[in-house]
């Protein structure tokens, strides 16, 4: 664990206070942040550690996707995802 934040809310500068403190203790690059794109999460991310990937977690990939499935097809659906996700090579 880098850093544990305890705030009252979570917005941009919340973030932007959160990854200057990392990057305060040491912390001189991100590689690749998975986030749920929280409101100034990505961009926070991306003042602080320009070149850091920024993408959706998979479960928020798996959730945004569902949003086009009708409900009495998610059921199969997902069976057919999980085939994709667990899947040994590409």
């Amino acid at each position: 664990m880098l850093s544990l934040h305890v705030n009252e809310s979570d917005g941009a500068n919340c973030w932007l206070q959160a990854l200057r403190d990392t990057q305060n203790r040491g912390v001189e690059e991100i590689l690749v942040a998975c986030t749920d794109h929280l409101k100034g999460f990505s961009e926070a991310i991306q003042s602080i550690f320009p070149q850091t990937e920024v993408q959706s977690c998979i479960v928020h990939q798996i959730r945004n996707s569902l949003k086009y499935i009708s409900t009495r097809d998610r059921k199969e659906f997902m069976q057919d995802l999980k085939k994709i996700y667990k899947a040994q090579t590409k």
